[in-house]
């Protein structure tokens, strides 16, 4: 008898405005409005020079826009006016706003223009979100 392999799940695409935070495994296809290079530093390892680049960029789809974080390689792909799928980012919050990430397990790829409109007056990375602790009765 064949083993049965675990179907692969077919990726949910979302929206910008259903992100929360504290969420992750979100596969959402976004336009870079902008990019700003935050950091940029090189370590010397041996030989080479290691180089540590991080970018903010601003993306977004027509129902709002958040602040990506790009990290080394990743900077590389985001560039404005460009489309690009995110796939299993997640939400990391950063002085109490959400920015959108894609770690080691996630994957950005440049993908065909969007047609849609980018709606940049919803930025969900300017809503400030209050850490509560909900103590259990």
């Amino acid at each position: 008898m064949a083993e049965s392999k675990p179907a692969m799940r077919k990726p949910e695409f979302i929206k910008v405005d259903q992100l929360r935070p504290g969420t992750n495994g979100h596969t959402l296809t976004v336009k870079v409005v902008s990019s700003k290079m935050v950091l940029q530093k090189g370590r010397p390892t041996g030989p080479q020079v290691r180089q540590m680049r991080l970018a903010e960029c601003l993306v977004g789809d027509e129902t709002g826009i958040i602040v990506f974080t790009a990290r080394n390689e990743q900077v590389d792909l985001m560039k404005p006016d460009t489309t690009v799928i995110l796939r299993n980012a997640k939400i990391d919050m950063f002085k109490g706003s959400m920015r959108l990430a894609v770690d080691k397990w996630g994957r950005i790829e440049v993908t065909d223009p969007a047609d849609f409109t980018v709606k940049e007056d919803n930025n969900l990375s300017l809503i400030e979100y209050e850490l509560v602790t909900v103590v259990e009765q």
